[in-house]
């Protein structure tokens, strides 16, 4: 059989698989069996054929590939390269002296109110705690006189936790992560002078919390441990092999080649056999013998390699295929608190600081102003090294915005000032702008993005979290991607599906073999570093790249890799291949996530504290700008900018807060609302008590005879607002429509012009439309007017009909109200909601106003008509839940038709499927929303407007809006307790284009700020207070108004104000700007979000008080016209060249929508 000549065998069957086993085992061979007859017996006939080379060396290769696995660690480290690692070990305390002090509960002392305390004696194995409390080391070393022979002397330290080194000034050399994890490192490489010396101190600060934080049971996403505890398991000095270090890198590297590269090619075959050749001739306590091993890894990395250090990237191919680039996704809060991310920061960049002094081509790409400020504020000496690091090119800065925020949630205006803050600070402190805007983990991203992007000066974009998809597989890895208005930038979803790669040969043949658009354009960029917790790039990352590109500089087999550009240079190159952007397939819309569908609902509280104080800040603009224009003459009222710059950063900050964090996390973001909150309040009164002289808040003053109230919107209205009444408040009683049955309180119809800011009370008027309630028993109530009604039978919404066209809006044998389901993900507690919660549904009911259901109760008001120019229900909710993986909606059947449901984003609207024709449209069964929902046909639709809630759908007819989710994971107590929340149903003649659905619910969210005063002062004061308002469109709405980022009072050269508009419908529109009375204009401008002059407006006139300017927008358009208002009082030179109102820039490349000034 040696020569496998053909045999044949004849076996009885009880033989055959014992023979089998054996002959294809030990001669390599096949049996093909053939059955034949005999007397006595029944034979198998076996031809014994040799088996096929490749079959062979198959099996060898697997058992070879296998053995790999040996050489480190495991069960032989005693005798594999792990045992020569390192050459000394010592951790006596002769030579590591520790001492400890511990601050006290979860205090984060600086360092140098740290080193005022008196530290205690401590030592290798003491234990310290409880969670994500600090504790400072005093470390004093004596390291041996012979030790100045070796290359390298380290000080180990592995506290089981995060930690930090300083020097003895103070200055944060390295970060620390602790325990046996892939983003270990222990390690710090003392300075060879102080090897010399003999003796070095540092100072180390460890912190009670992993890289992701300290979860329970181990599971990532589970409730904090509050009472973990670490112990210091190394305090070590140690001489490391820095030859058998290396080998082990080379190793790493050729088994890496070995699992990814395709079986039977040149360079796998190659790589395995040199692995297997080092372990062959590997023999320990030899160290030329490491020598001779690494010259052996040559035959795959090339002949003298690693002497060419970082130059090793200049050979080879000159246009890599994948580009890398480090990068540290450090969330700014998750399964931590603000406080713990600060000095996640200051580890993480301190240590890639670190690497860029040994490895020169290392490039590390950063984002989020508010990371970079907390580093300025709390660790000054780390900021200034940042800063050189920043201008040598190493440290690059990318995302041009405050925090790497939530791309859903936040409104527009809070997406412009991410950019506004962002870009400003970058250039503030750096003297530079980003050029790429960078989401890389954002929940899905709105259509208005692509716009805004332009606008803050960046035309490319990079995000991955698509990748994520759970139904359909995103199609595109580098495209063009175009915003609701038209506007697009290029942007690229690294094909390696993460921001945390690893810098493997794994990840490098990814960038590659999963590209998508490879006809395209076949670069990838590779992102790697460890992050989500911090860390960044690893020294082995950056080492594995040497060899990698090593490899690729002899062989073809693996794509060519490069280290040492920019984000920036990546993109170019892809512009430039492709024709600007001519050849790149294009997505037109949302980037939509097919998963973590419900942080939408998830935390409640903060979504209502976010759109809160979104529209606090918008109205404290308003106001503070027009006080500090028509403040009286002498007064020294001054725009309070650093207050409200200090409140949008907090709510900007709490933007990167989707729903899915540990409680800790809550409970600071509500203290920031609420500080938000009261610093708001303080400045309205401020400025009102200067705009409306001797006026007072509408609560504080019940003797005062007349009531005025802000409308902070640029529509009319009516509204009704409560005002306190007192036994002698003739006057007051008398502007009020109804009074409350103590007579503590009255009920005022408030009536606003489009065109003033105050709202003066008025009687009732035809237009009003008062609402009656009728009702047969305790089950069935109708509320009416002479526009709609609605119908509640036995706890359920059983009819709405349209009077005055008598159409019945719900379907026969259908009904609405609050309905309940199961919310079990299949992992992702606080993130997900899974597709079939949908088939759980169990319909609440109510006795009176009130909802008992498990644990729980819900009080709704008996739907009351909302006091705005709308007919609308509105539904005031007080909820008391205590439930747990329930989630919580109101639905609402219609006799409405459509495909398609609208739905309100930033600076305009998305229509999204009602229907799951597709896999694509049924993945939207849970979408996100602002201020409305609409669902219409021609003729006629329905609305809900809601004031903080943000999960919606249309499946079919029937509108959802969710209210509530109940997680336990990360946070074990996520939304429990009490919940205040309000939505509407409003029914309008004409769909959705036809209506004034947008207007309402911005009305819906603005409440009127009303105040109390004196009859004289506040009709003398109130009669002139103009908005600066629009004519013309209905489809364009004035947003913003605000004083100019430059225009600090009091030595601004000049007054500038900003206005913000957009347009709302998706349509065309032209329309007169008239700035208010009292505010002479003499120049105007029109700049980008960052309030850069673009050019000068023609005032279309002024006369008398007025000043006039006409404005033309496409669909969903963005105008800052801004404009830098120069008031005729004062004089400012400009050199900025004029452009005609209706003169178009010409499209110029793939990235530039024509702009209409």
């Amino acid at each position: 059989m040696t020569n496998f000549s053909m045999l044949v065998v004849l076996l009885t069957r009880v033989d055959v698989d014992r023979v089998t086993m054996i002959i294809t085992a030990r001669a390599a061979c096949i049996l093909v069996p053939t059955f034949i007859q005999s007397p006595g017996a029944r034979l198998l006939k076996y031809y014994i054929l040799p088996v096929v080379t490749a079959a062979v060396n198959d099996v060898l290769t697997h058992l070879t590939q296998n053995r790999l696995s040996t050489f480190l660690g495991g069960h032989f480290q005693d005798v594999n390269l792990s045992s020569v690692l390192y050459t000394h070990h010592i951790d006596s305390s002769h030579h590591v002296d520790l001492q400890v002090w511990s601050a006290p509960g979860l205090t984060k002392p600086s360092f140098h109110e740290a080193m005022k305390q008196e530290f205690k004696p401590a030592k290798k194995g003491d234990s310290f705690g409880p969670s994500w409390t600090n504790h400072w080391w005093k470390v004093t070393l004596k390291i041996p006189s012979y030790w100045q022979q070796y290359d390298r002397v380290q000080f180990e330290f592995d506290p089981g936790c995060e930690a930090m080194i300083f020097s003895t000034d103070g200055v944060s050399l390295q970060g620390i992560t602790g325990g046996y994890g892939g983003d270990r490192r222990v390690e710090y490489i003392i300075p060879s002078q102080a090897v010399r010396a003999g003796r070095y101190a540092v100072v180390i600060e460890s912190s009670c919390n992993g890289m992701f934080g300290v979860p329970w049971d181990g599971d990532i996403i589970a409730p904090p441990d509050m009472n973990r505890y670490f112990q210091l398991a190394s305090a070590d000095l140690v001489v490391p092999d820095q030859d058998a270090w290396h080998l082990m890198w080379d190793f790493a590297t050729l088994r890496e080649i070995v699992d990814t590269v395709p079986g039977n090619t040149a360079l796998q075959n190659k790589a395995l056999v040199t692995a297997n050749k080092i372990m062959n001739a590997f023999t320990s306590g030899d160290p030329e013998n490491i020598k001779r091993l690494r010259g052996i890894a040559e035959d795959v990395f090339g002949k003298g390699w690693y002497a060419k250090g970082d130059k090793i990237y200049n050979e080879g191919p000159k246009k890599a295929q994948v580009v890398w680039i480090s990068y540290c996704h450090i969330h700014t809060a998750w399964l931590w608190p603000y406080s713990v991310i600060q000095q996640k920061i200051a580890r993480s960049w301190s240590t890639q600081i670190d690497l860029m002094e040994r490895y020169p081509e290392h490039r590390f790409a950063c984002s989020q102003a508010q990371q970079f400020k907390w580093l300025e504020e709390q660790y000054p000496p780390l900021f200034e090294r940042i800063k050189k690091k920043v201008a040598s090119g190493q440290f690059h800065l990318i995302g041009g915005s405050w925090v790497e925020n939530d791309g859903n949630m936040p409104s527009g205006e809070s997406l412009v000032r991410q950019f506004l803050y962002g870009q400003r600070y970058f250039e503030s402190r750096f003297g530079k702008r980003c050029e790429t805007a960078w989401l890389p983990d954002s929940f899905g991203l709105t259509a208005a993005y692509p716009q805004l992007i332009r606008d803050a000066g960046m035309k490319y974009f990079f995000t991955q979290k698509l990748s994520w998809n759970n139904i359909n597989v995103f199609p595109h890895s580098t495209f063009n991607w175009v915003g609701i208005d038209g506007s697009q930038v290029l942007c690229h979803m690294t094909p390696v599906d993460t921001y945390t790669a690893q810098a493997t040969v794994g990840d490098v043949n990814k960038g590659i073999t999963t590209h998508k658009n490879l006809e395209s354009d076949a670069t990838a960029l590779l992102v790697f570093g460890n992050g989500d917790g911090g860390g960044g790039a690893l020294p082995k990352m950056l080492e594995n790249l040497h060899r990698i590109r090593a490899t690729t500089n002899e062989h073809r087999e693996l794509p060519s890799v490069s280290m040492g550009s920019s984000v920036e240079e990546f993109f170019a190159d892809i512009e430039e291949t492709s024709k600007e952007g001519k050849t790149l397939p294009v997505w037109k819309g949302e980037l939509y996530l097919e998963f973590h569908r419900g942080t939408y609902t998830s935390h409640g509280s903060i979504k209502k504290g976010d759109r809160k104080c979104e529209i606090l800040l918008r109205d404290v603009e308003r106001v503070a700008t027009l006080t500090s224009l028509l403040k009286p003459k002498g007064h020294s009222y001054v725009y309070p900018k650093r207050a409200i710059d200090e409140c949008w950063e907090k709510v900007l900050l709490n933007q990167f807060l989707p729903g899915s964090a540990i409680g800790m996390v809550y409970d600071d973001a509500d203290k920031l609302y609420a500080e938000v909150r009261g610093v708001c309040t303080g400045l309205l009164e401020d400025a009102f008590s200067v705009l409306l002289l001797r006026s007072s808040p509408l609560l504080s003053n019940p003797t005062s005879e007349t009531l005025v109230a802000f409308n902070a919107t640029s529509f009319a209205r009516h509204d009704v607002t409560k005002v306190p009444l007192s036994r002698n408040a003739t006057r007051m009683k008398a502007q009020v429509i109804q009074t409350s049955a103590d007579g503590k309180h009255g009920y005022a119809l408030m009536h606003s012009v489009g065109n003033k800011v105050a709202s003066q009370p008025v009687g009732m008027s035809s237009i009003c439309m008062p609402a009656s309630v009728f009702t047969n028993g305790m089950d069935h109530f109708v509320l009416r007017n002479a526009n709609v009604q609605l119908t509640i039978s036995e706890g359920r919404i059983s009819s709405l009909i349209d009077v005055r066209l008598g159409r019945e809006l719900i379907p026969k044998g259908s009904s609405g109200g609050l309905v309940i389901f199961e919310d079990r993900p299949h992992y992702w507690d606080a993130w997900d909601v899974e597709i079939h919660h949908l088939e759980t549904a169990t319909q609440l009911s109510f006795s009176q106003t009130q909802v008992k259901y498990g644990s729980s109760t819900i009080d709704v008001t008996v739907p009351t008509m909302k006091g705005n120019s709308r007919s609308c229900f509105n539904f005031d909710a007080v909820v008391d839940w205590h439930e747990r993986h329930k989630f919580l909606k109101f639905e609402l059947p219609l006799n409405i038709n459509n495909t398609y449901a609208t739905y309100e984003s930033q600076f305009g609207f998305v229509q999204r499927p009602t229907h799951k024709n597709t896999t694509l449209d049924a993945a939207k069964f849970e979408v996100c929303r602002h201020k409305f929902t609409d669902l219409s046909e021609y003729g006629y639709g329905v609305a809900f407007l809601s004031e903080s809630r943000y999960g919606f759908a249309c499946e079919g007819n029937v509108l959802h809006i969710s209210l509530l989710r109940a997680a336990t994971a990360p946070d074990a107590e996520q939304d429990q307790g009490r919940h205040e929340f309000s939505w509407a149903v409003m029914p309008h003649v004409g769909s959705f284009l036809e209506s004034d659905v947008p207007m309402a619910a911005l009305i819906y969210n603005s409440p009127l700020h009303g105040q109390l005063g004196f009859s004289d002062v506040m009709q003398a004061t109130s009669s002139h207070l103009f908005h600066s308002r629009l004519e013309g469109a209905p489809n364009i709405f004035l947003e913003t108004i605000k004083r100019g980022e430059d225009d600090s009072e009091p030595n601004a050269s000049c007054t500038t104000v900003i206005l913000r508009m957009y347009e709302a419908f998706g349509g065309h529109g032209s329309v007169k700007l008239h700035v208010g009375e009292h505010v002479p204009v003499k120049r105007a401008y029109v700049t980008n979000i960052l309030e850069d002059t673009k050019g000068e407006l023609g005032l279309v006139s002024t006369t008398g008080a007025h000043s006039t300017l006409k404005l033309d927008f496409r669909g969903f358009e963005v105008k800052t016209v801004n404009s830098k208002l120069v008031l005729e009082t004062e004089e400012s030179d400009s050199d900025i060249s004029v452009i005609s109102p209706t003169m178009s820039s010409k499209r110029d490349s793939w990235v530039t929508v024509d702009e209409e000034l």
